[in-house]
């Protein structure tokens, strides 16, 4: 068991991230065209070769001075890095369980176990659970809307100074006043975001009643995006805003391609388990467990946030079926995620002596409205008054129910091979259409 620990050990310190720029910073840069290396900045319309009017309506798009502009950009950025950081782990016992009666091990489950969900009987002193799996998720969409189908809308900045009300001919506390404030930026996103999590984990005996373990992560994050922008002037004779030219001869239109990949540790688990009651055929437990904050919040490897987790778990078997369920409530740190109800429904059944299906439906439920939003639309007032949505992404909860199938075939040795296909039943958060997982575990 030693060797085990320093093994684990050993990969939290040398699968450190990736240096240099982080995958959250790719993100920022699909919004910079052109000189300048702010979000939105519009570097054509600030150069100095243009006449002097023109130059100060190089930034007027910018976060700095479009709070909902900045809001849109964040949203994505957030929406990724917590949904790669929430990924499942596998559970903390599997195989055969045992408790002891006068130093003899009997055998108090004789199903593999389930792959995700927890089930009540515990290992046994001084028993030792070693597995390790790898799960690829190739993120299609957030909250329904395809990845690469992404639309953005920025408004201009409601400019108001003094002295404005008469240059303009107007109450340019209105938005639309002056007029240039109607022009548009139109983007489109084409994202591909894949994660491959390796999670290395080890569950220990304490007492006949409970396991300890640890579940340390390899994050394999990997980035790649397409935004094509589109200034939308509202009219006139000549361009107030552009990315480049000059305001007779403009260029409304850019694009930029990024791409980037981070390996490293992400947040680490540690979990207790304590077996309260069990019968022949059916037993009671809880665990907690907490992910800690190790993993590069910055390359999309973690949350940068510690979360706790309780739960409820209760199982059975009935010969070669063994159902459980699982309830409880996540705590996240930070503001910009939800804590959660937890409720996991599922089954394990040995098919043969050296195969069983399992099969789960994994549910998050959000506790309040979502922290995660998008800005509302945005009403300008003349010389017509009009709305303007600013994304097709909608704001309503990230509810994540994702069904769970997969096989576990028992070797000669005793050596478990996991093979496993996670699928979204909803559409809630960032989500896969598929995520395989493939592993291995060991009793001894």
């Amino acid at each position: 068991m030693a060797r085990v620990l320093y093994a684990l050990l050993a990969l939290t310190i040398v699968a450190a991230p990736a240096s240099g720029q982080g995958l959250r910073d790719k993100i920022d840069e699909l919004f910079i065209f052109g000189s300048g290396g702010d979000p939105l900045f519009l570097s054509g319309t600030a150069d100095p070769n243009n006449p002097t009017s023109i130059q100060v309506h190089g930034t007027h798009f910018v976060p700095s001075a479009v709070e909902s502009n900045g809001t849109l950009i964040s949203f994505l950025s957030t929406a990724i890095g917590s949904n790669i950081t929430n990924l499942p782990i596998s559970a903390t016992s599997s195989g055969r369980t045992f408790r002891f009666e006068g130093g003899a091990p009997v055998a108090t489950s004789t199903s593999p176990g389930p792959v995700f969900a927890e089930r009540a009987q515990t290992l046994g002193r001084g028993r030792v659970l070693v597995g390790a799996s790898m799960s690829v998720f190739k993120f299609k969409s957030v909250r329904g809307v395809p990845l690469d189908n992404i639309q953005l809308n920025f408004t201009h900045q409601n400019v108001d100074f003094a002295g404005c009300d008469s240059v303009s001919g107007g109450d340019c506390s209105l938005m639309g006043i002056p007029t240039l404030e109607n022009d548009v930026i139109a983007l489109t996103l084409d994202l591909n975001v894949d994660v491959t999590s390796t999670i290395f984990l080890l569950s220990y005996g304490l007492l006949d009643w409970v396991d300890v373990s640890v579940a340390v992560p390899i994050i394999s994050t990997s980035l790649r995006g397409t935004s094509a922008a589109q200034v939308v002037p509202f009219g006139g004779p000549q361009a107030t805003h552009f990315f480049e030219g000059t305001p007779t001869n403009a260029e409304l239109s850019a694009s930029r391609f990024v791409e980037g990949s981070a390996t490293g540790l992400g947040d680490v688990a540690a979990r207790l388990k304590i077996r309260l009651g069990q019968s022949q055929t059916a037993a009671f437990a809880i665990l907690g467990d907490a992910r800690f904050a190790t993993g590069s919040e910055v390359d999309l490897l973690g949350s940068g946030r510690t979360s706790v987790r309780g739960l409820g778990i209760v199982s059975a078997q009935f010969g070669a079926f063994a159902p459980h369920a699982n309830v409880g409530y996540v705590y996240r740190e930070g503001d910009l995620q939800n804590d959660a109800l937890l409720a996991t429904l599922g089954f394990d059944h040995m098919l043969s002596n050296w195969a069983a299906l399992a099969v789960e439906v994994i549910s998050e439920l959000q506790v309040g409205e979502s922290q995660l939003t998008v800005p509302d639309p945005v009403t300008i007032d003349v010389p017509f008054r009009r709305t303007i949505d600013l994304t097709n992404i909608p704001n309503r909860r990230d509810d994540i129910i994702n069904g769970s199938v997969g096989m576990k075939f028992v070797t000669s040795t005793g050596l478990r091979i996991i093979a496993n296909a996670l699928f979204p039943l909803n559409t809630g958060g960032l989500r896969p259409s598929l995520a395989w997982t493939a592993g291995l575990e060991y009793n001894f």
